[in-house]
Order: C-alpha cells, then structure tokens, then sequence
C-alpha cells in the first residue's frame, strides 16, 4: 500500500478512536415515541419571549456508537451524552485495570440542547464486529483483520471514507453492502431512542442527529444532520451512499420530506481542514441552470456552518493574497494551519495487517491553493488551503457568486461545538478539560503532539471547542430548529456571551440608551442571519447596533468588533476588522449603534459582530501548571504555543445584496 493510501486509512483513525457497541439503557416504544412528538408540537412554553431568548448548546457529540470511539476508554452511550448534557454525573476517568470507569464527571452547568452526531457510516459494520450475537461476529474479516489490532482495524474503515467513490467491503456487507444496511438500524433506533426520550420541551432540547463524514483526498468533507423532530429517515444517508453534498440533500429529500412529516438541515464542519473540497458545485455541470439549483438546493438544506471546535478555528486564516485586508492576529486563535508554515509528517505503513513507524519525514508548506483545484491531508494539517476553508474569505465568494449566477450558494450562519468523542457535550471550560478523543485523560498526555505521536489536531494542538448559541422564543425542537434556519444563531469558543447584531437603515443612535432596546431594533431592523434590502436613497448608510453581554460566572468583555466584507467594482474581494467598543478594564455588557460611512450602496456585502474577551489562560497552562517542573515536556516553555488565548463569540452575519433578485 502507497504512503498516500496508508494515509487516507489513518485518517479518522488518527484524529477519532475506538470502543465496543452497546445498546443504549431504557429503550422506548413506538408509541412513547409518538406521544413525546406530539408533546413537542403541544406544548407552549410559559417563558415564551417574542424577542427571543439566548440558548446553549451542543450539536456536533460523538458516543460509543462512533466506528472511531476510543477503545478501552469512555464508553458512554447518546443516553449518557444526553444525561451529562443536563448536569446528571456519568462514568469517566480514570479507569482501573479492567478499563473500567471508576471516576465521574459532571458538566458546570447544564446545556440548554444537544445533537448526538455519531458516525452515519459503518454503524452496521461496527456492530456487526462488536456484538458477539450478530452474524459477522466471527467471520475471518471481523476476527483476524478488524479486532485483531484496533488501530489496522480503524484503518479499514477509514480507507473506505478516503475514496472519492466508496464502496463497502464485500465480504462483510455482501454483494449489494445490504447486510450492513441492515445491522445500521439497531444502532439508530437506539440513537433516536435516546434522543426522544432525553426532550422536554420547555426545559431540554435533544435533536435526533448523525454526522456525514467523507475524507476525499485525506481532506474534510464532513456535515452534521440534524433533524427537527422525532420524525427520521429509516437509516442515515451516508458518505458512501451520497459522496457529494448535493447527492446528499437529494438523497434526504427521498426520505425526509414536509409530506412525510420531516425536516432536517446540514452543518458542515471543519471547513479549516478541507483543502478547497467544501467548495461550491463539486460534480455540478458547468452550467448556469445547475448552478443556480445547487445554490437553491443548499440555501433551503445548509444555512449554517460550525466556526469553532476542537480541531481549531473556522473563521479567518492569514496571507490570503486573494482577499484584501489587514493580518489579524485574531485569526491565529487556535489555528491549526498558517500559510506558510511547514507541516512534518511521519512516515506510517502497513505490514501484514499492522502499522507500522518508519523514520522518515516529509515537511509540507502549507500553501493557498491553485484556483479550481483541490489539496490533500487537510485532516492532517497540511495541503494547501482554499477560499472556501474559511468563513470569512467563503462569505466572499458566496458574493462573488451571487453577482455572477443570481444566487448565493455560501449564505451560511455560524455556530461551534466540541466535536468530543468521549460523549462529555459542552465540556468547554480550559482549566479542567480533560481531552476530547483518544488518549487525553492525563495532563501529560494532552501535553504531547496527539495520538500515535502524529502531528494531528488532538493533543497539545487540540482544544475544548465552542458552543452554539441560538436566539429563539422558547426552548423546544420547533423553536431552535426554526432559528437555525433562519440563521438568528451565533458561535462562541467556549464562553456563554449573549451576541446580538442588528442592521437598518433609520436604527436610532441612542438606542442603547433606551428601554426596549431590542424590541425597537427587530422593528426598524434586521437581526443577524438577514438581508438588508437597498432603498431608493442610495447616499443613504446603514446602521448596526452591536451589543453582547458577558458569560454569567465568567470573564468580562473587552471589545466588539464589526468585521465587513465587500466585493468592489472590480471584482475585488476586500475584508476589515472596524472596532465599535473597547473597554480595556472590562465590562458586563457592551453597546453601541455603528454608522458604516464607508458604505457603497454599489458594492455587495456582509457584517458579523464578534465579541473578545481579555487574555485568559490556555488550557494547557493550566496542564503544565500541575506537573512539577522536571516533568513538564517542552511545548510548557519553548513558546510554540501561547500561554494565553483569547476567548471570543460570533454571530452570523448580515447581507447586502446590491443586485436584487
């Protein structure tokens, strides 16, 4: 097998890891099923705030039911994840010789919601591997090539996901892969379980969900589904069913549809690490018409993207030579990938059915990459980097394409998440993080460069990822699901900073100073996640009321900056961090109405607001603190990585269309 194919097997392998399918505690019937949907649609809730109310989350949580969770570690099931989720104990570290939980762990404070999202692909292999009652249990390829060794058998499974075209393994899934088709539903009917049982309306909001996770080319190319309410496809539509995202919402609009009483919508994730695969029109004809569907098709199914996790930061990368504007140092906020910056990967092989180290290295510049054209081992911090791996410069190209097709097909709003593997959803806080994946229990361990000593985003580069933040009326299915649509939802990496963006045209300059400050801006505004409408006067400028308020129980805000985007009369993608408020002694809440005097009423554009708090440890900090000085390995003082962060909230943006279609 070529460097490259073993690569491509490890992919997963080496950033997720592996544990033993169980079948989730307290399963629910049909009917119990039915009356919690009917529950959902019944209930209005006492506390229902017209002008919204802010709500935490997670949406993007692995379990043991992941093909990639840890073997020998945590196995919590989605009830577990959802219980932890709610501020109930569940079983953790440290473990005793038989690899069993003897610690606990409990979240600081409960989620608002969550979305379990384990792996759409192989949960019919996986428990056809791991149940001893099923009937592969004891097939040569489950016994002597999957079990055998957890990291070659990982590596199987990876592979498949590395194709551009994936196909199943014959020989445990048969000629037509109908085999595992059909061991992937006691998995899922326990996953929906889970979820229907944990929802309470008003108080607790637990999404039925998966992730879709493809690694062409070793690159990111994965989506969270998650799905409105207790109505759901037979099975999840995976990356080896549909390997491009339009095949994907075509496939879920079969089987998921409003006549079949269904909804869903798509989150792609970890756009930093796709290498220009998350762009726009992937095996589309190069036509207007198709391209013009594909935007329709994806603005209806993917109206938001996740800018935050544990494997770094979405938002903005610099050195872009494309996209005009100034380095922002906020961009390298957990950054697993600068342009610029070498990547050395080890040499890895397999022989005879196990990996194998060899000692060779290869350093790989990260680089932009060639228009048109695709990179590889994203997922492994290398590879070159596209406009559509970042939030910001995508926008602009969503703009560009508007102008050139009549429709926008990057109109994304942002939220974030952990990603954790370890069923521990919203565990954010940096002075206790306790690892996200595979061998990060011990402060030692997340010290080192990650699993298996590769260079990957885990470990030292890894982090405690972000949480999703909505502005809905009330804490149920419809509610927050209706606000992802219309993107009225914002990001946050770690911290609970309540966001709001407001734009218009006539917004007062006092309205921070008034009483219904809010109820005056969704009046004579649009609020995050909208469209400013041009008007007649074109010397006309537009207003923003920018405002955010601190975490509870955490640090106070220092600034609220405005970032814009435009495209000018050239064609010029152009970007600017314009700060509204600073306060550099801190501040409980922050306001102000901004005038965009450099508005061009020619030029399309957006607006997002982001919120930063003072300098705060990293968690790492913290780590090294609690080791005596002569254990502490080196990354604790060489500077590689700062001693501090920045903690920060995003909105979605607002838009500007100078064209109106």
């Amino acid at each position: 097998m070529s460097s490259l194919n073993i690569w491509n097997a490890l992919l997963v392998t080496s950033i997720l890891v592996t544990a033993c399918y169980r079948p989730d505690r307290s399963p629910q019937t049909e009917a119990s099923k039915e009356e919690s949907a009917s529950m959902q649609s019944a209930i209005a809730c006492e506390n229902n705030n017209h002008l919204k109310t802010a709500f935490f989350g997670d949406l993007h949580v692995h379990t043991s039911y992941s093909f990639d969770a840890p073997a020998y570690q945590i196995n919590l099931t989605p009830s577990d994840a959802n219980r932890y989720a709610r501020g109930e104990e569940v079983p953790f570290f440290p473990l005793d010789e038989d690899g069993v939980a003897i610690g606990r762990a409990k979240i600081d404070r409960p989620l608002d919601f969550l979305a379990v999202t384990d792996h759409g692909e192989f949960l019919g292999e996986w428990h056809l591997c791991t149940v001893p009652s099923s009937p592969k249990f004891d097939s040569d390829f489950c016994r002597d090539r999957f079990r055998a060794d957890v990291r070659a058998g990982l590596a199987l499974m990876g592979r498949v996901i590395s194709m551009e075209s994936p196909v199943r393994y014959e020989e445990l899934c048969g000629e037509d892969g109908r085999i595992c088709h059909q061991h992937s539903s006691t998995p899922w009917r326990a996953i929906q379980e889970a979820a229907n049982r944990s929802n309470v309306p008003c108080e607790f909001t637990s999404f039925i969900g998966y992730e879709y996770t493809g690694t062409p080319g070793n690159s990111n190319y994965h989506r969270n589904v998650i799905f409105r309410n207790a109505t759901v496809p037979e099975l999840p539509v995976s990356y080896i069913d549909a390997p491009v995202d339009s095949q994907l919402w075509a496939s879920l609009d079969e089987v998921c549809n409003r006549e079949k009483g269904c909804d869903y919508l798509t989150i792609p994730h970890n756009s930093n690490l796709s290498n220009g695969r998350m762009a726009p029109y992937r095996q589309i004809a190069d036509t207007r018409e198709a391209q013009l569907s594909y935007s329709t098709q994806r603005l209806k199914r993917e109206p938001i993207m996740e800018i935050f996790q544990h494997k770094g930061a979405s938002e903005c990368i610099n050195g872009l030579s494309s996209v005009l504007g100034a380095p922002d140092e906020l961009c390298n906020i957990e950054a697993v990938r600068q342009i610029g910056a070498p990547r050395v990967l080890r040499e890895i092989r397999l022989e005879q059915g196990e990996l194998k180290f060899g000692p060779g290295e290869e350093s790989i510049p990260t680089e932009p990459c060639p228009a048109d054209q695709y990179g590889t081992r994203g997922m492994l911090g290398a590879g070159c980097v596209g406009l559509t791996d970042f939030q910001r410069s995508a926008l602009l190209v969503g703009l560009k394409e508007e102008l050139r097709v009549g429709q926008n097909p990057i109109k994304l709003g942002v939220i974030a998440s952990t990603d954790s593997h370890m069923g521990t959803a919203g565990a954010v806080n940096e002075s206790s993080w306790t690892g996200a994946v595979y061998g990060e229990d011990k402060a030692i361990d997340r010290l080192e460069a990650g699993w298996l000593g590769l260079p990957l985003t885990t470990g030292i580069e890894g982090n405690p990822g972000g949480l999703a933040g909505v502005w809905a009326e009330e804490n149920t299915r419809d509610s927050i699901f209706d606000a992802m649509l219309r993107r009225e939802v914002f990001g946050t990496s770690g911290p609970r900073i309540s966001p709001r963006l407001f734009a218009g045209w006539g917004l007062s300059d006092d309205l921070c100073d008034t009483d219904d400050m809010i109820g005056r801006a969704y009046e004579s505004g649009v609020p995050m996640g909208g469209d400013l409408v041009s008007v007649d006067d074109l010397d006309k400028k537009p207003k923003f009321l920018v405002y955010a308020t601190k975490d509870p129980v955490g640090r106070r805000l220092e600034s609220l900056q405005l970032i814009k985007g435009w495209i000018d009369a050239s064609g010029d993608m152009h970007n600017e961090v314009i700060p509204v408020v600073e306060d550099l002694a801190g501040a409980d809440s922050l306001c102000s109405v901004y005038t965009d005097e450099d508005f061009d009423s020619s030029e399309s554009a957006y607006y997002y607001l982001r919120v930063v708090e003072p300098s705060s440890p990293r968690w790492h900090t913290y780590d090294c603190a609690s080791l005596e000085e002569d254990e502490r390995p080196s990354v604790c003082s060489d500077g590689t990585f700062p001693e501090t962060i920045r903690e920060m909230a995003w909105t979605s943006p607002i838009w500007y269309r100078y064209l109106q279609y």
